[in-house]
């Protein structure tokens, strides 16, 4: 997983603060979305916690602007979204960082996939998308934090 700036190099707002790195958990998650996830999720979890959800997303991003930003901001919640659920991968992606994601919870529930244990000497996670881990898959991951899918 990455960290995204809240801006492009071009200064464009850029909403979607984490992506997912993990191709077979980009897939993964892909494959519920195009089964109706997105609406599963939106039924399974109340609108308020998504709304208070989009709510501390917008917080942490809009935290790292300087007050005195003479620009455009972006806008929204996890995923630029305004309201409801929209993309499963933003959700899940910021849910691996430790953030109080009900829909990330929620994705990562239906595809068995756990938040990152491992941390290197400094206690940041090791691995480039976050020592993301599916249990029972393919012996638990590869050794470098990288999500196994079986």
């Amino acid at each position: 997983m990455i960290a995204n700036a809240p801006f492009l190099s071009d200064g464009t707002p850029m909403p979607t603060r984490y992506w997912l790195t993990d191709p077979e958990l980009r897939a993964a998650v892909s494959r519920l979305e195009s089964e109706g996830g997105v609406a599963a999720a939106a039924r399974a979890v109340p609108s308020a916690a998504v709304e208070d959800a989009h709510r501390r997303y917008a917080r942490e991003r809009d935290a790292l602007i300087p007050a005195a930003h003479p620009g455009p901001r972006p806008s929204g919640g996890v995923g630029g979204t305004r309201r409801g659920v929209k993309c499963l991968h933003a959700h899940v992606a910021w849910w691996l960082t430790g953030a109080d994601d009900p829909i990330g919870q929620w994705v990562a529930d239906q595809l068995g996939v756990t938040r990152p244990t491992e941390s290197g000497p400094d206690g940041h996670h090791d691995g480039d998308d976050g020592g993301v881990r599916a249990p029972g898959a393919g012996g638990g991951g590869d050794g470098r934090g990288r999500a196994s899918k079986g």
